[in-house]
Protein backbone atom coordinates (compact mmCIF):
# COMPACT_ATOMS: atom_id res chain seq x y z
CA UNK A 1 0.00 0.00 0.00
CA UNK A 2 1.49 3.34 -1.07
CA UNK A 3 1.27 6.11 1.48
CA UNK A 4 1.61 9.53 -0.14
CA UNK A 5 4.15 11.85 1.42
CA UNK A 6 2.58 14.81 3.16
CA UNK A 7 2.84 18.13 1.35
CA UNK A 8 5.16 20.64 2.97
CA UNK A 9 3.22 23.00 5.16
CA UNK A 10 3.40 26.67 4.37
CA UNK A 11 3.61 29.67 6.61
CA UNK A 12 6.23 31.16 8.86
CA UNK A 13 4.80 32.75 11.97
CA UNK A 14 8.15 34.39 12.74
CA UNK A 15 8.21 36.21 9.39
CA UNK A 16 4.61 37.28 9.87
CA UNK A 17 5.44 38.60 13.35
CA UNK A 18 8.40 40.53 11.93
CA UNK A 19 6.11 42.01 9.26
CA UNK A 20 3.66 43.08 11.96
CA UNK A 21 6.48 44.71 13.92
CA UNK A 22 7.59 46.60 10.81
CA UNK A 23 4.04 47.85 10.26
CA UNK A 24 3.94 49.14 13.84
CA UNK A 25 7.33 50.82 13.40
CA UNK A 26 6.22 52.40 10.11
CA UNK A 27 3.03 53.66 11.69
CA UNK A 28 4.92 55.09 14.65
CA UNK A 29 7.34 56.89 12.36
CA UNK A 30 4.42 58.31 10.41
CA UNK A 31 2.89 59.65 13.64
CA UNK A 32 6.23 61.17 14.69
CA UNK A 33 6.59 62.81 11.29
CA UNK A 34 3.04 64.19 11.48
CA UNK A 35 3.56 65.54 14.98
CA UNK A 36 6.71 67.28 13.79
CA UNK A 37 4.50 68.92 11.15
CA UNK A 38 6.49 67.21 8.41
CA UNK A 39 9.57 69.41 8.68
CA UNK A 40 11.68 66.58 7.32
CA UNK A 41 10.62 64.19 4.58
CA UNK A 42 13.20 61.64 5.75
CA UNK A 43 10.89 60.06 8.32
CA UNK A 44 8.22 59.62 5.66
CA UNK A 45 10.69 57.75 3.44
CA UNK A 46 11.73 55.49 6.31
CA UNK A 47 8.08 54.87 7.15
CA UNK A 48 7.32 53.98 3.53
CA UNK A 49 10.32 51.66 3.34
CA UNK A 50 9.24 49.97 6.55
CA UNK A 51 5.75 49.43 5.17
CA UNK A 52 7.06 48.01 1.89
CA UNK A 53 9.41 45.67 3.75
CA UNK A 54 6.50 44.57 5.95
CA UNK A 55 4.41 43.75 2.90
CA UNK A 56 7.27 41.74 1.43
CA UNK A 57 7.76 39.80 4.66
CA UNK A 58 4.04 39.10 4.95
CA UNK A 59 3.95 37.70 1.42
CA UNK A 60 7.10 35.66 2.06
CA UNK A 61 5.64 34.29 5.29
CA UNK A 62 2.75 32.78 3.34
CA UNK A 63 4.62 31.58 0.26
CA UNK A 64 7.75 30.04 1.76
CA UNK A 65 7.52 26.43 2.93
CA UNK A 66 8.08 25.92 6.61
CA UNK A 67 11.23 24.10 7.72
CA UNK A 68 10.89 20.97 9.79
Amino acid sequence: MDVPEPKPTRGWVSLYAAAFALVLIGGGLLVVAALGQLRSIGLLWVSAASSIAAAGLAIASVLLPRRR
